[in-house]
């Protein structure tokens, strides 16, 4: 039985996670990237400016007045722990031994356009969000499929399908990769650095109790207390890794220029063109490296909306730069330090990717840490993983709870919350490969809707892009009273608009 439902996964999967689909993502990157006159390029200053930049400026952006929402940075800390997450170590580790360096190439290609989806898919969240029974901002894939594509003409069942559709697919994924995977790493690191060989199943359970009742006292508490640890947690993790990473950069800074060479060469090969096997070779490197940056950055896959609806931001268009902050954040920073770690370090071949020790995955990642930091790179990875995999948990359990929310309602969401905690115990103990397997497939999944969303309310995406450059960059001083355009619900355009004009004056 498990068998055929392992065979059967594994055929979808090759589906969802095939070209086509990549395709179908990349192409939403690009869509959106061209409509939007190449946004993340052309405006690069401002987004910086109004992300990282504001940190300090705006005190709206670290702390919200409004009890039942989280300020931008904390939605921004939250995604980051969804998406900042084991993918990041081993998953580069993965992309390279399988695809070469040049998956890395394709790996920044995927982030560049992605940043835009990502941009695209916070700007429909913020604008079709509506507040839940508790007061708290709801919104995602599942709000703009069923009120913005249902909005349209000959649309409103299929966008109310696609929409539980896609709610189900999170709930379902975030069980396996928001939980039980992220889980099984922390088990395997823990075990194996501190050299833990006695009673396994004992050891895990000892460590599924104390991450459960960790994770209880943060998830129990709602997206407030959520946001509040990963605002704590993901900066820290974030510069933790950054500088040790940077710091074994640094000190094989002779071998940077090769890596970085090896990435450009491998990533169209045209050495191994002339060989005949060109074709070949270029295409493992753009499939797993556009494979690993969606896997990792998640744009496209409409997770992180979730989260970033949950803001106490009122321009649809503010959110939508934290979400190309977000990806840039995630893989040409995070990313791009792992990838150059496992290329500096000797561990790898630069020509063909392979692993000279047969190490893959985060057994490679920690060789290449070890290689330079002897038996603390052990240590540092574990720590790493630990911090890794224990927020995404968190944020996770997050989206799980608000897709959840759309398909049952507000006051059911506990029920969710107790299996999640649940899930971790089992992840502690069991092999949980085939249910990892699955949820990879249902993450996948929840592409397709999301994707089908973005790209018919692709007219929105600009009008509100439109509406926000001609008051907010071009200040053309005959559009000084031009509306804005804040939300698809009259009540809430009323309330935000009288909110803005409040912050202005």
């Amino acid at each position: 039985m498990l068998e055929k439902i392992a065979e059967i996964n594994s055929a979808v999967n090759n589906v969802v996670w095939g070209v086509p689909a990549l395709i179908l993502l990349i192409g939403t990157g690009i869509i959106m990237t061209v409509t939007t006159k190449f946004f993340q390029f052309s405006h690069f200053g401002h987004w910086i400016k109004e992300t990282i930049g504001s940190l300090f400026k705006k005190k709206d952006i670290l702390k919200s007045d409004d009890k039942n929402s989280i300020s931008q940075f904390q939605a921004l800390c939250t995604a980051l722990s969804a998406t900042i997450g084991t993918g990041n170590i081993s998953g580069i580790a993965y992309a390279i031994t399988m695809g070469g360096p040049g998956a890395v190439f394709w790996m920044w290609i995927a982030a560049i356009v992605g940043m835009m989806t990502n941009y695209s898919e916070n700007v429909l969240g913020i604008f079709f969000r509506r507040r839940n029974s508790k007061g708290e901002w709801s919104g995602g894939a599942m709000y703009y499929l069923r009120d913005g594509l249902g909005s349209k003409k000959h649309c409103k069942q299929i966008g109310k399908i696609l929409a539980v559709l896609f709610s189900i697919f999170a709930v379902m994924a975030s069980f396996g990769i928001g939980n039980m995977g992220q889980v099984v790493s922390i088990k395997e690191s823990v075990l194996t650095v501190f050299s833990i060989t006695g009673n396994t199943l004992y050891d895990s359970l000892i460590l599924g109790a104390l991450l459960v009742i960790v994770a209880a006292l943060v998830i129990i508490g709602g997206i407030t207390r959520i946001a509040r640890a990963n605002e704590r947690i993901v900066p820290f993790m974030a510069i933790f890794y950054i500088v040790g990473a940077l710091a074994i950069v640094i000190m094989n800074i002779n071998m940077v220029g090769p890596a970085f060479a090896s990435i450009f060469t491998n990533a169209f090969s045209l050495e191994a063109a002339a060989g005949g096997v060109g074709g070949y070779v270029i295409k493992q490197a753009i499939t797993w490296g556009f494979k690993r940056g969606v896997f990792s950055n998640e744009a496209g896959l409409g997770s992180s909306v979730m989260v970033h609806s949950a803001s106490n931001v009122k321009e649809p268009v503010t959110q939508g730069l934290w979400g190309i902050f977000e990806v840039f954040v995630d893989t040409i920073i995070v990313c791009t330090l792992t990838a150059l770690v496992i290329l500096t370090s000797g561990v790898v071949d630069l020509h063909t990717g392979a692993s000279i020790s047969g190490s893959t995955k985060l057994a490679l990642a920690a060789e290449a840490f070890q290689h330079s930091f002897g038996t603390f790179g052990g240590i540092f990875i574990a720590i790493a993983v630990t911090l890794f995999a224990f927020s995404t948990v968190l944020g996770w359990s997050f989206y799980g709870t608000k897709a959840w929310e759309f398909l049952f309602g507000t006051k059911s969401t506990i029920l969710y919350k107790v299996v999640f905690l649940a899930v971790i115990v089992a992840g502690s103990t069991l092999n949980a490969d085939l249910a990892i397997d699955l949820s990879d497939t249902f993450n996948g999944l929840m592409a397709i809707p999301n994707l089908i969303g973005v790209l018919t309310l692709s007219g929105t995406v600009i009008a509100i892009t439109n509406n926000y450059s001609r008051r907010k960059l071009k200040k053309d001083k005959n559009e000084t009273d031009l509306k804005p355009m804040l939300s698809f619900f009259d009540d809430i355009q009323k309330e935000q608009e009288e909110a803005l004009k409040a912050e202005n004056n």
